[in-house]
C-alpha cells in the first residue's frame, strides 16, 4: 500500500513532465544532457573566473538567452525552417561583408559587430546558415549530387568560409567549411569523389600555408615543438599541459588549482577552460564532462536516424557532428595534440554568440524530430 501511495504521485509527475515536453516539442533526454553540461559550466566558470560572481551572472544570462532561442526554434515546423533558410544565409553573408569592412577589432581580429549594447560574431550565424542552405539545396535535387549541384554547394560553403578566414578567424572558418562539407558527404557522395575532394583539400592547405598570418603559421609550428618559444607562442600549450598533468586522477580540488587561480593559465575562462577542469577535478572530472558530451552527441544522432525527409536528415546530422567536432578540436588543442585555433569548449567556455548558436542548433534539431511525421 505504501509503495502504491508513493508510486502514484511519482507516476503522475512523470506523466505531466512527459506531456509538457511533448507540448513544447522538446526531447527530454537531449534536454537533460544539455542542462547537465550547462550546470557543470557554471560551476567551472565560478572557479576559472577567480570567484567572480558577476561573470557567473553574465554566463547565466547568456544561457537563459540561448535556452529561450532554443525553445522558440523548437516550436517551428520544418517548412518554416526551410522558408527562413535563404534569408538567414543572405543576412549572414551581408553581415560578414560588413564585419570585414567596419567590424569591431579585438585581440588582433576584426570579427565582431558592435551595436553599442552588445557585440556578436556574424560568423557564428553561418555555422547554422551554411548547413541549412546546403540541406535545402540537396532536398530539391536528386541524390547523390551531380557536378553542377556540387559547384553550387561549393559556392555556398566557400564564400562565407573565405570571408571568415580573412577576419582573421581560421578556427571558425574551418568549422563553417566542415559543417557544409558534412552535409554534402551525407548527401551520398561516392568514395571516389570524396577522395578527390580530400586531395584538393590537402593541396589547398599546402597553397594556403603561404597566405596564413605569421601567428597562424607559428601556432602550427609550435605544436611540433612548444619549447621552442616557451614564453611566446608556446606559452598557452605549455601552461595548459602543466595544469592538466598536475591535476592527476582526482584533481587538486575545487578552487585549489594553482595554474588557474594564480593566472598562469591564459584564456582560462574561454578556450582553455578544459585545463581548469583537469587541474581541479583531474582525469575523472574530464571523463565526466566527455561522457556528458558523448551522451548529447549520440542522442542527437539517434534523433537524426528517425528523420524521414532529406532536409531534416542532412541538417540534423550536420548539427550533431559539428557539436562533436567542437569538443574534439578544443580537447586536442588544450592537450597539445592540435594547433591553437580559438575553438571554444561547447556550452562551457565563456562567450555569448557561440553558446547561443549551439543552443539554437539543438532547438532546430528538436523541432525537426518533433515534426518528423509532418516533414516533407
Amino acid at each position: 500500500m505504501l509503495r502504491e501511495e508513493v508510486d502514484g504521485p511519482t507516476r503522475r509527475t512523470l506523466s505531466y513532465t512527459t506531456r509538457l515536453l511533448s507540448t513544447l516539442r522538446l526531447d527530454g533526454p537531449l534536454l537533460i544532457g544539455i542542462a547537465a553540461i550547462a550546470l557543470y559550466s557554471q560551476l567551472i566558470l565560478f572557479s576559472s573566473s577567480g570567484g567572480d560572481w558577476e561573470s557567473v551572472l553574465r554566463g547565466s544570462i547568456r544561457l537563459a538567452i540561448g535556452a529561450t532561442i532554443m525553445l522558440t526554434l523548437a516550436q517551428l515546423r520544418p517548412s518554416t525552417l526551410r522558408r527562413i533558410t535563404p534569408w538567414l544565409y543572405g543576412v549572414g553573408l551581408v553581415l560578414l561583408i560588413v564585419v570585414d569592412a567596419i567590424g569591431y577589432v579585438g585581440k588582433g581580429a576584426q570579427r565582431w559587430l558592435d551595436l553599442g549594447f552588445i557585440r556578436f560574431q556574424p560568423s557564428e550565424l553561418m555555422k547554422l546558415a551554411v548547413p541549412m542552405a546546403c540541406a535545402l539545396l540537396l532536398r530539391e535535387r536528386a541524390l547523390p549530387p551531380d557536378l553542377r549541384t556540387l559547384g553550387l554547394l561549393a559556392a555556398i560553403i566557400l564564400v562565407p568560409t573565405a570571408l571568415t578566414i580573412v577576419q582573421p578567424d581560421l578556427g571558425t572558418g574551418l568549422l563553417i567549411l566542415f559543417a557544409g562539407t558534412l552535409v554534402v558527404v551525407l548527401g551520398g557522395l561516392s568514395w571516389r569523389i570524396i577522395g578527390v575532394l580530400a586531395a584538393i583539400g590537402v593541396a589547398s592547405a599546402v597553397i594556403g600555408w603561404n597566405f596564413l598570418h605569421d601567428y597562424q603559421r607559428q601556432r602550427v609550428l609550435t605544436l611540433l615543438d612548444p619549447q621552442a618559444d616557451p614564453l611566446g607562442s608556446g606559452y598557452h600549450i605549455i601552461q595548459s599541459t602543466i595544469a592538466i598533468g598536475s591535476g592527476g586522477l582526482f584533481g587538486k580540488g575545487y578552487l585549489q588549482g594553482t595554474q588557474g587561480q594564480l593566472e598562469f593559465l591564459p584564456e582560462r575562462t574561454t578556450d582553455f577552460v578544459l585545463a581548469v577542469i583537469g587541474e581541479e577535478f583531474g582525469f575523472v572530472g574530464i571523463v565526466v564532462l566527455i561522457a556528458l558530451y558523448l551522451f548529447v552527441v549520440f542522442r542527437a544522432l539517434f534523433l537524426t536516424s528517425q528523420m524521414r525527409d532529406t532536409f531534416s536528415r542532412l541538417l540534423s546530422g550536420s548539427l550533431a557532428a559539428i557539436f562533436f567536432v567542437y569538443v574534439f578540436i578544443n580537447a586536442g588543442m588544450v592537450s597539445g595534440l592540435l594547433p591553437v585555433v580559438g575553438v571554444p569548449l561547447p556550452l562551457v567556455s565563456y562567450g555569448g554568440t557561440s553558446m547561443v548558436t549551439l543552443l539554437a542548433g539543438f532547438g532546430m534539431l528538436m523541432s525537426l524530430y518533433a515534426n518528423r511525421k509532418l516533414a516533407g
